[in-house]
């Protein structure tokens, strides 16, 4: 009896320090993200993915129509093929990610406790029954609740709780479908990092409850991206891996307008380490200065410049001697400038996705994920370079 009682309460001891190492942010399973835009299907067919090389894919983007979950005409042809393709690939994960920057109809669809169910249902019945076998859960991508979005899209204070309501209506329904199927599928957001938005100055905790969150969530897709952008005041680096004392930024915003920082941030608003996946770019941006000084970098512009995807700036830009490459050290980032027509263009190559990579690694996060998979060259480097700290 002795003996009996001691091994359970060993057993029982055992459950309760996993747990306990679990919530204080233990290592759980690596995640490498990759999202696909459906509309990219023409030029790079689902069945090119490298499904071999990632985790977790997830399809953008589904949107909202009165308070509704739709997606493009020809969006169940791509389901199909996605459906296919795990079946090659069982381990792969898919999510149905909903939103993007220019997608409204968030606020009204979480605005109430009815809405928000019948927002949430119309997804399960679209993504789970109708196109059941795609899908292995949700992304939410709300940009952004309360403030900093496109201005003709609809946002109200009380935006920020309703997106945790909303997160918890997905997590309620979704777990109720996995005790019916037993599948266990996944709740993910898209929440961003730069501190420069179309309002301005603009910080992520007035927007998002991130620890409640970081409670509902599976994981977090951390945009540790687009902190260069046209509403930046000077022509600046897209994901600069730490704060650069020279940016003309104000220091306040500054000191979480790089990657480092944004992980820092999060953090510090009580996300776990194991919840966060780092974001890295597969594109470029880039700025028309008004000035040669300092090869373009932190001077003014009088507008911005399309620089393209990876594999544009690789094909059309590296290889052009009115392009000059430079490196930063503190940023960890390349840019190109074309003095001739004082052309700024911030971008990340397989050395820099690889260096902010290493930090998800050295930080234990949860993993990495890139925007976008389309963006790479045929020989995915920036993909190998992504992948490579977790081999």
């Amino acid at each position: 009896m002795l003996r009996h009682f001691l091994a359970t309460m060993a057993l029982v001891f055992a459950s309760l320090a996993a747990s306990i190492a679990h919530a204080d942010g233990a290592p759980a399973d690596t995640v490498i993200g990759a999202y696909y835009p459906g509309g990219s299907a023409g030029r790079y067919p689902i069945a090119r993915i490298p499904a071999d090389r990632i985790t977790h894919l997830f399809y953008a983007f589904a949107r909202i129509e009165d308070g509704r979950c739709v997606v493009a005409a020809d969006a169940g042809e791509h389901f199909a093929e996605l459906a296919k393709l795990k079946r090659a690939h069982p381990r792969l994960r898919t999510l149905i990610s909903i939103g993007g920057w220019e997608a409204g109809g968030f606020s009204d669809a979480a605005l109430s406790e009815e809405s928000r169910k019948r927002f949430v249902a119309s997804c399960i019945a679209m993504f789970f029954d109708q196109h059941r076998g795609s899908f292995d859960g949700v992304d939410i991508d709300w940009e952004f609740p309360v403030y900093g979005g496109p201005k003709h899209i609809v946002a109200r204070p009380q935006d920020r709780e309703n997106m945790t309501r909303l997160a918890q209506e997905f997590r309620r329904q979704l777990d109720a479908l996995d005790k019916q199927r037993r599948q266990a599928l996944l709740l993910t957001a898209a929440l961003p990092a730069g501190r420069m938005q179309s309002d301005g100055p603009y910080d992520p905790a007035r927007s998002f409850d991130l620890a409640a969150l970081g409670n509902t969530l599976d994981f977090i897709n951390l945009m540790s991206y687009d902190m260069g952008t046209a509403f930046s005041a000077v022509a600046t680096f897209n994901a600069p891996l730490r704060e650069v004392p020279a940016d003309p930024l104000d220091p306040e915003l500054r000191r979480w307008n790089n990657v480092e920082g944004a992980v820092d941030y999060y953090l510090q608003h009580g996300v776990l380490a194991s919840k966060l996946v780092l974001g890295v770019p597969f594109y470029g941006r880039g700025f028309r200065v008004s000035t040669d000084a300092n090869d373009g970098l932190y001077q003014p512009y009088s507008g911005t410049y399309d620089a393209g995807n990876w594999s544009d700036i690789k094909g059309k830009l590296l290889g052009n001697p009115q392009w000059q490459q430079h490196w930063h050290p503190i940023a960890q980032t390349p840019w190109l400038f074309n003095a001739a027509e004082r052309i700024f263009v911030s971008y990340e190559d397989p050395k820099s996705i690889g260096l902010r990579a290493q930090l998800a690694k050295d930080r234990s996060l949860r993993g990495v994920f890139m925007w976008e998979l389309t963006g790479d060259d045929e020989q995915h480097s920036l993909l190998q370079a992504m992948t490579k700290p977790f081999d």
